[in-house]
């Protein structure tokens, strides 16, 4: 019997942000003691071999709803193929005032404008290695706040060094809409420069290590054509491994007329799905095979998630259909693949 209908409705009659971090309190509790099991569940093996890393499933937790690597056994547990926690920063920061946080059940959707709220790139990795999860865990990154632009690299380049031991791959974060600035960091000589830096520093760190850790960039669903083509050349430029696409957009057109339609912030969930299945599609044609995508935007069910795979994705990740779904919509999916 799946209960999480009932779960969600009383989670919904809360404020959206209490209710995120009372459901992170309990499976942070949950995750660390024999109570674990009741959240398991059974994922059929449907493995995949993407980054130089076997995947038992394709199917992955975005960056957001654990940033701060809380929850990492609990989300296992429920047989998520990999895991991705952050957005985190080199120093904590509260984020943005509240409320920052808007449901939006007719669209199933969400507006957030959260604005990387984290406890530090240092606590992270703290919690990481304290975790007994051994599976594939992604490490998204970002800058803080009060960092200036022309000084973003840094943040970038100490989080990528702090994380890089912990880490299964690291993701940049250059598309979040809360972050003043930090969008530029997608196009020209910003976007250049940025990737330019973090290349050698990975070629640093592999030697370092002994190992490779691949890494990724996170870009926005609000780019056009030619500007993800450009974005995409950046990429093959530069040695990328690979891309996320996409992340939550300012884009309010599938919502005209609700109540929070003029909520700042990023939107994410159902209205944004076929802009980022556009994304996906323009950046496959562009890439080389050898670049994998991760599709997330708007993956409410196995079929969305399908037509994530069909439009060029290799794996998908899923953040605001599992806030509506559940761990159920895991199962879906993998089935569905």
């Amino acid at each position: 019997m799946n209960v999480y209908p009932l779960i969600r409705s009383a989670l919904f009659k809360g404020d959206p942000e209490w209710s995120h971090d009372f459901t992170l309190n309990q499976l942070e509790r949950m995750g660390k003691n024999p109570m674990r099991c009741l959240l398991q569940q059974k994922i059929a093996d449907k493995p995949v071999q993407v980054l130089g890393l076997q995947f038992p499933n394709p199917v992955g937790l975005a960056a957001g709803l654990d940033k701060d690597a809380r929850c990492i056994d609990a989300f296992a547990a429920m047989g998520f193929g990999f895991i991705e926690v952050g957005t985190i920063t080199p120093k904590p920061q509260p984020g943005n005032p509240k409320p920052r946080m808007f449901r939006l059940p007719e669209h199933q959707a969400l507006i957030n404008r959260m604005g990387f709220n984290n406890q530090g790139v240092e606590a992270l990795v703290a919690r990481i290695k304290a975790s007994n999860y051994r599976g594939i865990l992604g490490v998204n990154i970002g800058k803080n706040k009060d960092t200036p632009e022309e000084q973003g690299s840094a943040d970038y380049l100490y989080c990528m060094e702090r994380v890089y031991s912990v880490a299964s791959y690291i993701a940049v974060n250059i598309s979040s809409p809360n972050t003043p600035g930090l969008r530029a960091f997608q196009h020209g000589d910003v976007l250049n420069g940025l990737l330019a830096a973090l290349k050698k520093k990975q070629q640093e760190l592999a030697t370092q290590h002994g190992k490779y850790v691949p890494l990724l960039v996170k870009i926005a669903p609000d780019m056009d054509q030619s500007e993800t083509e450009r974005f995409a050349q950046g990429i093959i430029t530069h040695g990328i491994d690979g891309v996320i696409a996409t992340n939550t957009t300012t884009e309010r057109t599938a919502v005209r007329g609700h109540t929070h339609e003029h909520e700042a912030g990023g939107l994410s969930g159902a209205p944004v799905s076929e802009a980022s299945t556009q994304v996906i599609r323009w950046l496959r044609a562009a890439l080389p095979d050898s670049v994998p995508i991760i599709g997330v935007g708007g993956i409410m069910s196995g079929d969305d998630a399908k037509a994530k795979i069909d439009a060029g994705a290799s794996l998908v990740q899923v953040y605001t259909g599992f806030i509506y779904k559940g761990p159920e919509l895991i199962r879906e999916i993998v089935e569905n693949l």
